[in-house]
């Protein structure tokens, strides 16, 4: 029987990404190399070098576009089953995290850029909003990071308790909170200010301050703090 098409197909050791993986690690790879081991085994006769070439082109040749993409749009390559779709979706959340995992964990926030490391690389090219909490401790350590809601940010579906209820658990100083925007416009809209005051107005009368709140746009980002925003509910 012939050989199901994969990674290697009739290419030298010296020039199969798994190969040169092991012998030089990951950095000599291309993107498409990288992929096609992501992808493992290739599908009838289209190789896992092909199928990697196919995802990349339908992003572009982007990686950031790609990491957008929806995994409906995956399943829709030929070749590209819910398997190889999944594995690709969890490999780009497995980088998100790394990328925004702290060295040290009880290192203190000590300004939005801080945060914006912390959140960017899970954040910031996403094609939906999401709306996030970093509790910190008396010495505004992190002690985690909770994702409130995943749309369209709106004041009426973000109640305080939902935003304080694991600051009050854990017994955090303080937080801040963080959401995207899809557009890569950093600028505030008259909602985030809205969400805002109001967030920062229940932090105040339950004695857990809301410290900022950070909009992350693409490789940019905007503290409403610095803009004077979390001056109570009022303005």
């Amino acid at each position: 029987m012939p050989r199901k098409p994969g990674l290697t197909g009739t290419h030298p050791p010296e020039a199969r990404p798994r190969e040169r993986l092991q012998r030089f690690g990951p950095g000599p790879l291309s993107e498409h190399e990288l992929l096609a081991l992501v992808i493992g085994a290739g599908s009838g006769s289209l190789s896992a070098r092909t199928l990697a070439e196919q995802v990349l082109g339908l992003s572009g040749g982007h990686l950031r576009d790609l990491a957008r993409m929806d995994p409906g749009r995956l399943v829709r390559i030929p070749g590209i089953g819910p398997a190889a779709a999944s594995r690709i979706v969890a490999a780009i959340e497995l980088g998100r995290r790394v990328g925004s995992a702290r060295s040290n964990r009880d290192e203190p926030i000590t300004g939005p850029a801080d945060v914006h490391d912390i959140f960017a690389p899970a954040l910031a090219h996403l094609a939906h909003e999401e709306f996030h909490v970093l509790l910190l401790n008396s010495q505004n350590g992190p002690i985690c990071q909770r994702q409130v809601t995943r749309g369209i940010l709106d004041a009426s579906l973000i109640h305080p308790r939902e935003v304080f209820r694991d600051a009050i658990v854990l017994r955090a100083a303080a937080l801040i909170l963080v959401h995207n925007h899809p557009s890569g416009n950093p600028e505030p809209s008259a909602e985030d200010l809205k969400v805002t005051r109001q967030l920062s107005a229940a932090g105040e009368q339950i004695g857990i301050p809301v410290l900022d709140h950070i909009i992350l746009a693409g490789g940019t980002f905007s503290s409403l703090a610095g803009r004077g925003c979390l001056r109570g509910a009022g303005g």
